[in-house]
C-alpha cells in the first residue's frame, strides 16, 4: 500500500485503528522530501527534530485510546509566511533568513490542537508579493508536471508539496490569488475562505485588508476537514469574525440538481483555448448533474474591481515594507524591490477611492448571488508559463502577472469565498483549474458543488 497516495480521510481511519504508525508515516514523508524536493524546491525548512517529537507524542495518545480527530498525526506543510514557534520562518527573503518565531500563529495552534504534524515550511515568492512563485530566498519552486514551468505563487511551495506527495495538505495565504493560482497550476484543491473566517494573527502581512489564510489539499473532503480545524474567532486579528461553528462537510454527497451556476463572458475573454475548453466541459458536467446555467454580464464591474484591488494591494504592501525597502534594499530580490518601490507611487486619494467603492461592489456581487448559487470561472486564463517568463505568448499580449491575477484578485477585494478545483489537463500534461465562488460564509455549499463535480469526473 502506498500510504503517500492516501487521502487524509483514509489515513485517519488507519491511524485511529493503529494500522499505521504516526512516526513511520512521518518518516515516509521525510524520505520522500529528501528524495524529490531537491529538484522541486518546495520546502525552505524541514522542522525535523520537532516533527519526530510530535509524531511520538501523538502516537502515544493513540496507544492510550485518545484520538483528536481526522487530522491526528497527519503531516501538513505550512507556507513560510506563517509563524511557527522554534522553526525558521523566512518569508522567502534574505532579510529574514535566520528568523525563528517565539510563538505559533493562531492557525498553527489550532492545527496542532487538532493533532496535525507540522512537517516543514514551504517556499513562497518573496514576501508573498508575486503570483509566479519564482522569486525567493532559495530560488523558484518547480512545477512537478513540468519543471520548466512555474508552480504559481505565492503559495507555490505549498501547492507543489501537496501535488508531489511531500505532504498530505498545506496551509497557504492569498492576497490576490496566492492559494488558488498554485492550486490550479499543480492540479489540487485550494480555498480562499470568506475574509475574516480564518485568523491571520501570526501571519506576516502583505495587505491588511486583502490577506486570507486557507487550506490546500488533494481532494475536496480533505479541504473541508482542514478548514474545519482552521476557522474560529480570534481577538488578535482585528478583521476576525464571530461565526457559529458549522460542519463544512454537511453538503458532501448531496445533489446539486435545481441549483444555479452563474457564468459570465468576462471570464471567457483573453483565455487560452485549452483553458476555455476545460471550462466548457465543466459547464457540461454541472448541467449533467442537474444544475441550471445562468448567463451573466459582469464585465464593467469586474474590470473596475481588478483595478481597485491592485491599488489597495500596492498601497498596503508599501506601508508594510517601507522600512525594509529603506534599510535593506540590497537584500531584496531586484524584481520584488522594483515592485515595492513602484507601489510607493500610489496616491492617497486613489487608495481612499478604492476603499470607498468596496461596499458598492460587494453589494453588487451580493445581488448577483441572489440569482445564482455559485459563480464558475477558470482559475487562470493561461496555462502555467515558464519560470522567469513575464509576457503572455498567446493571441494577445499581457504581462504574466496581470494574467495570473485577473480572475482571482476580485474576490480578495470583495472577500467572497473562492475555491479552485482541478477541471482538466492540457495536451502537454499541465493541470487546469476552475474556480467556484459563493456568497459570504457559504463554504459548505462550495464544497457541495465541488465534490459533486469531483465525483462526476472520476
Amino acid at each position: 500500500m502506498d500510504v503517500l497516495a492516501l487521502s487524509i480521510q483514509a489515513l485517519a481511519d488507519r491511524i485511529r485503528a493503529r494500522a499505521i504508525s504516526i512516526p513511520e508515516l512521518v518518516g515516509e514523508v521525510l524520505r520522500e522530501i529528501r528524495n524529490r524536493d531537491p529538484e522541486l524546491n518546495a520546502y525552505v525548512t524541514i522542522c525535523e527534530d520537532g516533527v519526530q517529537h510530535q509524531a511520538k507524542r501523538l502516537q502515544a495518545e493513540i496507544d492510550r485510546g485518545r484520538w483528536r480527530g481526522p487530522l491526528h498525526g497527519i503531516p501538513i506543510a505550512v507556507k513560510d509566511m506563517v509563524f511557527t514557534r522554534g522553526c525558521r520562518t523566512t518569508m522567502g527573503s534574505k532579510v529574514y533568513a535566520h528568523f525563528v518565531p517565539d510563538d505559533d500563529a493562531t492557525v498553527i495552534r489550532k492545527l496542532k490542537r487538532a493533532g496535525a504534524v507540522i512537517i516543514g515550511k514551504t517556499n513562497t515568492h518573496e514576501f508573498a508579493f508575486g503570483p509566479t512563485g519564482d522569486r525567493s530566498l532559495i530560488g523558484p519552486t518547480r512545477n512537478p508536471f513540468d519543471k520548466r514551468k512555474i508552480s504559481g505563487g505565492s503559495s507555490g511551495g505549498s501547492g507543489v508539496a501537496v501535488a508531489a506527495r511531500l505532504a498530505f495538505a498545506a496551509v497557504g495565504t492569498d492576497t490576490g490569488g496566492s492559494i488558488r493560482i498554485p492550486a490550479s497550476a499543480n492540479g489540487i484543491v485550494g480555498l480562499k475562505p470568506t475574509f475574516g473566517l480564518v485568523s491571520r494573527s501570526g501571519v506576516f502581512p502583505l495587505s491588511h485588508s486583502l490577506d486570507h489564510v486557507g487550506p490546500m489539499t488533494r481532494d475536496v473532503i480533505d479541504n473541508a476537514l482542514l478548514l474545519q480545524a482552521m476557522v474560529g474567532f480570534d481577538p488578535k486579528d482585528p478583521h476576525s469574525v464571530r461565526k457559529r461553528r458549522e460542519d463544512y462537510l454537511r453538503g458532501i454527497g448531496r445533489s446539486i440538481r435545481g441549483r444555479t451556476v452563474g457564468v459570465s463572458a468576462y471570464f471567457s475573454e483573453r483565455v487560452e483555448a485549452e483553458v476555455l475548453r476545460a471550462l466548457e466541459k465543466a459547464i457540461d458536467v454541472f448541467e449533467a448533474l442537474g444544475a441550471k446555467i445562468e448567463r451573466l454580464d459582469l464585465r464593467p464591474e469586474f474590470e473596475a474591481i481588478v483595478n481597485a484591488q491592485q491599488v489597495i494591494l500596492q498601497a498596503e504592501a508599501y506601508a508594510v515594507h517601507e522600512t525594509t525597502v529603506r534599510e535593506h534594499p540590497d537584500l531584496l530580490d531586484p524584481e520584488v524591490y522594483e515592485r515595492l518601490v513602484k507601489s510607493k507611487e500610489v496616491s492617497g486619494y486613489k487608495y481612499v477611492q478604492a476603499m470607498q467603492k468596496r461596499k458598492e461592489y460587494i453589494h453588487l456581487l451580493n445581488k448577483t448571488f441572489e440569482k445564482i448559487d455559485v459563480l464558475l470561472t477558470p482559475t487562470l486564463p493561461i496555462l502555467p508559463p515558464e519560470i522567469g517568463q513575464r509576457e503572455v505568448n498567446a493571441q494577445w499580449k499581457e504581462p504574466v502577472r496581470e494574467a495570473l491575477l485577473r480572475f482571482t484578485s476580485p474576490f480578495n477585494y470583495t472577500g467572497h469565498p473562492s475555491l479552485s478545483i482541478p477541471c482538466g489537463w492540457s495536451k502537454s500534461g499541465l493541470p487546469i483549474g476552475c474556480q467556484l465562488v459563493g456568497q459570504f460564509y457559504h463554504e459548505a455549499l462550495l464544497y457541495q458543488f465541488a465534490y459533486a463535480f469531483e465525483k462526476a469526473r472520476e
